[in-house]
């Protein structure tokens, strides 16, 4: 298992992976750079062949300079068609992910890798194509036509036949409502296992100073307020630069919001204990802080949950109507929470070398993901007793992975208020004894690991 260290600056990277990954331009560029760099090998051996100093086996293609020319324009224009057809299949699959599960979905097709791998590969055939037709020219010896470059020329007009091939299941396969819902639970639970981590706890015999609740009331007390610099979504902190920084100036800072939260400009940022610190780590702290328009995975495991949720009441509204595609975000989101009972320990403490606490972060809790992964379905869900029953197998499902009694509070909460409004809207006899059937399973579950907790809650359930 990795570090709480290591872990950090696992996040630090895939931060920067993130922003790189989320665009349609870094891998046509960089496979256009690869392709040039191709053509400079191949022509290289054209003009020793050119020159007499080698000779080629007979696969490689012979003919004329027309010929040729005539041959790589077909190609080029071929080529050029092509990527405006797989641009604007790109563009209606986003068009369809913006219309069918919102605008927050689009950054999970942007950074699909084979979409961008098709555009590339695409993209550098044609200029590889537009290179070798360039090269095409009069020499001492008559036309300098590049045989080896036109033989791959050819080689790579297969390959994309291919990726063509390829790109049209790809996309067929990934505007799939069930295909994205996994891909985003997929990458949700492994957002999971990256931020989970608990508080190291201080050497043993060593003063280490104040703990960090007398440190929140020193703070509360008399810490100064660092602003926002500017309004966006707090995207990523650099908690181990965080933690150097306030030990250099021999402070404490206390960060009230996470990442994933929206902040005005002028807003606090983070609060310093002593005083004497602020100027000092005010210059310092925008460069270990990014602000940005949207939310992002990497250090907001609740923007994960709040996608699924959001594809699932979009799908329990009166103009979509689908109730199974809310049934299948339902499944996924009690993927998720398993993982989470199982791990979920965000570190909250930060502390330097010597064992001293230099940063008090605040981190989405337990209780919250699960009122996030249920309350806004159940609000949507006033009289649909199917999406009632699978939210309670749900509840049920991760009820028997959760050994904390706490934990295990919080999912009977959730299970009374479902309870509550299938007693409220569900008018069929039939429908609302099939609830309230789930309902006792989970209570039963609960019951068997507290039974003493669990006959209090009975009187909860009614």
């Amino acid at each position: 298992m990795p570090t709480l260290r290591q872990k950090q600056l696992l996040a630090g990277a895939s931060w920067r992976r993130e922003r790189l990954r989320t665009n349609l331009w870094l891998v046509p560029t960089a496979e256009a750079l690869l392709f040039a760099l191709l053509f400079a090998a191949t022509v290289t051996l054209d003009r020793l062949a050119y020159d007499g100093r080698i000779s080629y086996a007979d696969w490689v293609l012979s003919g004329t300079a027309d010929g040729a020319r005539q041959i790589l324009t077909t190609i080029a224009a071929a080529l050029i068609t092509v990527v405006g057809l797989v641009f604007s299949i790109t563009i209606v699959a986003l068009t369809l992910a913006s219309t069918q599960l919102g605008p927050r979905m689009l950054r999970t097709f942007i950074r699909d890798r084979g979409t961008q791998l098709t555009l590339g590969t695409f993209v550098a055939s044609f200029c590889y194509t537009v290179l070798v037709l360039g090269a095409i020219s009069p020499g001492p010896h008559g036309d300098f036509v590049p045989h080896l470059s036109i033989t791959f020329t050819l080689g790579l007009t297969l390959v994309d036949l291919g990726v063509l091939i390829y790109f049209i299941h790809h996309i067929a396969t990934m505007i799939q409502l069930p295909q994205v819902i996994a891909v985003i639970a997929d990458d949700l639970a492994r957002a999971i296992e990256a931020q989970s981590g608990a508080d190291r706890q201080p050497p043993v015999g060593i003063d280490c100073g104040p703990n960090a609740d007398e440190l929140l009331r020193l703070v509360d007390e008399s810490g100064t307020v660092i602003p926002t610099p500017e309004t966006g979504y707090l995207q990523f902190l650099k908690h181990d630069e965080l933690v150097r920084l306030a030990a250099a100036a021999g402070a404490v800072l206390h960060l009230p919001y996470r990442p994933g939260h929206f902040l005005v400009q002028g807003q606090p940022l983070a609060v310093v204990w002593p005083p004497a610190a602020a100027p000092q780590l005010a210059a310092q702290l925008t460069r270990v802080q990014v602000t940005g328009p949207y939310r992002t995975l990497t250090q907001d495991v609740s923007f994960g949950f709040d996608q699924l949720v959001e594809i699932a009441i979009r799908a329990l509204s009166p103009a979509v109507n689908d109730t199974f595609t809310a049934l299948t975000c339902i499944d996924c989101l009690s993927h998720c929470l398993c993982r989470i009972t199982h791990s979920w320990h965000p570190q909250r403490v930060h502390r330097d070398r010597a064992g001293r606490i230099r940063v008090l972060a605040y981190q989405a809790d337990y209780d919250r993901l699960v009122q996030r992964a249920f309350e806004k379905i159940r609000q949507s869900s006033a009289g649909m007793p199917a999406v009632m029953i699978r939210q309670l197998d749900a509840l049920c499902r991760v009820m028997e992975q959760t050994a904390i009694p706490r934990r295990r509070e919080v999912l009977l909460e959730q299970g009374a208020m479902i309870r509550a409004c299938c007693e409220a809207s569900v008018a069929e006899p039939a429908d609302r004894a099939d609830v309230l059937r789930r309902c006792e399973a989970l209570l039963a579950l609960h019951q068997v690991s507290d039974p003493q907790a669990a006959t209090a809650a009975a009187g909860t359930y009614g």
